[in-house]
């Protein structure tokens, strides 16, 4: 991270000193330092940038791939999130600190499964770190619908951390989801009261206040308040958007969705949002464009496959519409607008056939969809069976105020709009004098999600004494006591379900998950493999027994085995597939993870995703050309993403095919003129082969679009810089600043004058800078740094002690006011390090420096000990071995210290302080 002169250190330097890597020969390591305090500032896109640069130099830095991955994430793109945290765990970074961002960002793209699998198992020491990792673990077994493990883990969250605002917040909307919501609304104002400016808390009062209390004003007011609390907080924004769109007030939707645009112009919820609007205005091929770029980041997101459906549907792609539909349809059965929008597209067709089976399920709910029996009406006209379609047309004309199931959804609507004694009084009433069991089932719920479990239990008996010869009501009993508490008797219900059906897979899944919770994972398996004696082909049991087998540490191979099982069980079917190919490649399995995806394109040979991952895996491979041909077929299938082109670009890329990529690029452009990640890449292919007036012409291009952005102009400054031309990039800059004023222009202009020999244009921007923005503590980080740079260690120390005044636990200001404080043989340095680790454990850069400090003060076995604790979590940061090296040799440690140096020497060109060790080595 931070390494200092004296001892063979580099010391930490400004963004822009980084940014300008090409023309000053700056080391990475400063790069990240300034990374970390863009975000801290919460200014993710600045942090990409000094990252990328970082990367440039030495694409294999470890801590450089965790800081672009958490940089993303923060910044919206879950998918370019978890490439690099997985980078950052093939590097060696540690898996503790990996490990609850790659969990947030896999949950964010939908992988709530994949989420589970990986880190359910875990155990963390770290409490911070384990806090968060459960707490993204409950979200994920809750989006399973697993609401017992859900439990687990959020118990497990609290129990880590008592005050851990995210596992709050969650057990409020848990709350919420039992319509206990004074509950919530306790838990949520309690954090407020405590964080007046916690935006999520806000947020989730304003949800409380819309739906449970239909207050929409009210709730707007509340969301307005997170929007303050955090002015890019998405969601409060996405929130009041879904308010306006919900009153017909589209031009206001309009003005808050400029405001998105103005800090998140490409964020998926801006996109989505952006493409209701367009939807609602009929402006469908923008809805297109808008929704394809969602569905690239997260490509499991429900609404956005329902509406990207039927905007293609609109357009007449019925292709493309099927395969949104179909997906979302897949991910959410019950999702009523999504089937029969599908079944439209397939009559659009004159696919009667594929119509039909897909109203099947839809069909045989209790409480049918009326526009599903319209619909259903019309296919079983054009499939020719009058008689049917005459019976569906009159059910979904019908008009019968006694109907049951008519009654019971006006109940339950009354339930949800807060009439509480009438709707439940109604649902009784109906319960009671009907045969049928939604009543009884919709009361079961309502008690349940209140937390009226002994109420709950006797509508249960009442639902059993309608169907004693199914499980649904011991099921029902046995996740009641549950959530009582009471273990033997949920035990005994689960039992009693399996009794009535031996195969009934959620009495299995929750025994199972009983005999692990006792610490009895045999138990769990006799479970499933019983499943399997009577039904061999059971995909729910073959996965469970794969997914027990990864919990309870099997090795990689036999896990791998179990999900192949359940491939072979259900060949047609592309989830375990995928979950196949993801596992080889996660364990670098590439041969293996080849063999997979080739497998499952021949059983599903049109399906984007496989061949995605067919692709990927070719890649991982070295394949490049078949990669080449796998993602041109993807592209063939989804004609109007640019996605496909992006992962040729990369393939081409990787193939060294330089001129392949950038027409790759250009047709990812094509599709999106506007794609930022695709103009980043024409430009870095194109100043790599000198042809900078074609990069210049892409960053103006970015300007046009994007005028009250700073990219365009960062990047026509860059390729400035890249040659050298420190007026022109001044020009650039300058204009940014004007357009655009941000932190990252201002450093890089600052920057660049102090390059060109222009000291004092430096000095005065910077005090006008300063004077215009008191309370930006990067650029006056980037100054301190500087001023260390230049070992003027007094006006260093001056700024830092400022930043400190700003942001009291800014541990990097810390960590190097300790360094600055032992260069000014002034006391205090080892409890400025002392701060910094405690403000942000675990850092081998502070420990670092905290090791040399150490050991400065004889204090050589402490030194060594932590020293060596820093090399353990970052074995590729040599600098840090080279610092063991020093305090070994202090502490009279020969023998260490030359093992240490002679490691260091093997590394060859690869470390280029290789003139120290030789020195060091001469003195053992």
């Amino acid at each position: 991270m931070n390494s200092k002169k004296s001892f063979s250190r580099h010391p930490l330097s400004s963004l822009v000193m980084a940014l300008l890597l090409v023309a000053c020969g700056d080391k990475p390591e400063a790069m990240l330092t300034s990374a970390k305090d863009y975000l801290a500032k919460n200014d993710s896109k600045a942090a990409v940038i000094q990252i990328k640069n970082a990367l440039q130099s030495n694409p294999d830095l470890p801590e450089a791939r965790y800081l672009l991955g958490r940089a993303l994430l923060d910044g919206g793109d879950a998918v370019g999130a978890e490439t690099e945290l997985r980078k950052a765990l093939a590097l060696k970074v540690p898996q503790a600190q990996v490990a609850p961002y790659l969990a947030k960002a896999m949950l964010a793209q939908g992988q709530a499964k994949k989420v589970t699998d990986e880190f359910g198992p875990m155990a963390l020491t770290q409490t911070p770190e384990m806090a968060s990792l459960q707490t993204t673990l409950a979200e994920s077994f809750a989006a399973q619908g697993l609401s017992d493990q859900s439990q687990a883990a959020l118990s497990a969250a609290l129990k880590a951390d008592a005050t851990y605002a995210p596992a709050l917040l969650l057990q409020a909307r848990q709350k919420a989801g039992q319509r206990d919501f004074d509950g919530a609304l306790v838990l949520v104002d309690g954090l407020i009261a405590k964080s007046p400016k916690n935006y999520e808390a806000l947020k989730l009062k304003g949800d409380l206040l819309l739906f449970a209390k239909n207050q929409p004003d009210d709730a707007l007011t509340v969301y307005r308040q997170s929007v303050d609390a955090r002015p890019d907080f998405l969601a409060a924004h996405s929130a009041a958007t879904g308010i306006f769109f919900q009153q017909g007030k589209l031009d206001e939707a309009e003005k808050q969705i400029a405001k998105m645009k103005a800090f998140a112009p490409n964020h998926p919820q801006t996109k989505y949002m952006e493409a209701q609007l367009a939807f609602q205005r009929k402006d469908f091929k923008l809805a297109r464009s808008n929704l394809q770029q969602v569905l690239k980041g997260a490509p499991n997101n429900i609404l956005a496959l329902q509406l990207a459906g039927a905007v293609e549907l609109q357009l007449g792609s019925v292709l493309q519409a099927e395969s949104y539909l179909s997906k979302a349809l897949q991910l959410a059965p019950d999702l009523p607008l999504a089937r029969r929008l599908l079944v439209t597209t397939y009559l659009r067709s004159g696919n009667t056939t594929k119509a039909l089976a897909t109203l099947a399920p839809g069909l045989t709910k209790e409480n049918v969809d009326p526009g599903l029996l319209s619909l259903a009406g019309e296919v079983s006209l054009q499939a020719g069976d009058v008689k049917k379609a005459e019976d569906y047309f009159a059910k979904a004309s019908k008009q019968d105020p006694q109907n049951a199931r008519k009654r019971t959804a006006l109940a339950v609507t009354q339930l949800m709009g807060g009439q509480v004694d009438s709707a439940f009084g109604e649902l009784e009433n109906i319960a009671a004098s009907d045969k049928g069991t939604t009543a009884d089932m919709a009361l079961v719920s309502a008690h349940l999600r209140r937390q009226e479990f002994d109420k709950a239990l006797k509508a249960i008996e009442a639902l059993e004494r309608k169907q004693p010869d199914k499980p649904v009501a011991a099921m029902l009993q046995g996740r009641t006591y549950l959530a009582k508490k009471d273990i033997s008797l949920a035990r005994r219900s689960f039992e009693r379900a399996l009794v009535i059906d031996p195969t009934y897979f959620p009495a299995v899944a929750s025994l199972a998950a009983l005999d692990v919770e006792e610490k009895k994972p045999e138990d769990a398996k006799k479970r499933f493999d019983s499943v399997l004696g009577k039904d061999p082909k059971n995909g729910r049991a073959l996965l469970a027994l794969a997914e027990l087998s990864a919990r309870s540490g099997a090795a990689k191979e036999e896990v791998a085995k179990l999900i192949g099982n359940a491939v072979t069980a259900n060949p047609t079917e592309a989830a375990p597939r995928l979950l196949l190919v993801d596992l080889h490649l996660r364990n670098k399995n590439f041969r293996q993870a080849l063999a997979s995806a080739q497998d499952g394109v021949a059983a599903i040979p049109d399906n984007p995703e496989l061949l995605d991952a067919l692709g990927l895996a070719q890649q991982a491979s070295g394949e490049f050309n078949q990669a080449i041909a796998t993602f041109n077929k993807v592209a063939v299938l989804q004609p109007l993403s640019p996605q496909p082109y992006l992962r040729l670009a990369e393939a081409h890329l990787a193939a060294n095919d330089k001129a392949a990529s950038a027409q790759d690029l250009r047709k990812a452009l094509e599709l999106k003129p506007d794609l930022q990640q695709a103009q980043r890449g024409s430009i870095m292919l194109d100043v790599d082969g000198k042809r900078f007036p074609s990069a210049l012409s892409t960053a103006r291009t970015m300007q046009k679009q994007s005028p009250n952005e700073p990219i365009g102009y960062v990047l026509e400054g860059d390729v400035h810089v890249a040659q050298k031309n420190w007026d022109s990039a001044l020009a650039a800059y300058r204009n940014g600043l004007k357009q655009a004023p941000s932190a990252e222009l201002a450093l890089k202009y600052h920057g660049v004058n102090v390059v060109s020999g222009k000291n004092a244009d430096a000095e005065k921007f910077a005090s006008t800078w300063q004077k215009d923005h008191p309370k930006d503590v990067v650029f006056l980080l980037y100054l301190a740094d500087a001023a260390m740079s230049r070992k003027d260690y007094g006006q260093a120390e001056r700024n830092y002690l400022a930043v400190l005044k700003l942001q009291d636990r800014n541990a990097v200001a810390y960590n190097n006011l300790a360094w600055v404080t032992a260069k000014l043989n002034k006391n205090g340095a080892i409890a400025y390090a002392e701060k910094a680790i405690a403000i942000a454990p675990n850092q081998p850069a502070f420990m670092d420096t905290l090791a040399m400090l150490l050991s400065d003060k004889n204090e050589h076995a402490k030194a060594t000990e932590l020293q060596k604790k820093a090399v353990a979590l970052q074995p590729e940061a040599l600098l840090f071995k080279l610092n063991l090296a020093k305090i070994q040799i202090k502490a009279g440690d020969k023998t260490g210290a030359k093992s240490t140096l002679d490691e260091l020497s093997k590394r060859g060109d690869k470390f280029d302080g290789q003139a120290e060790v030789t020195a060091l080595l001469k003195t053992l």
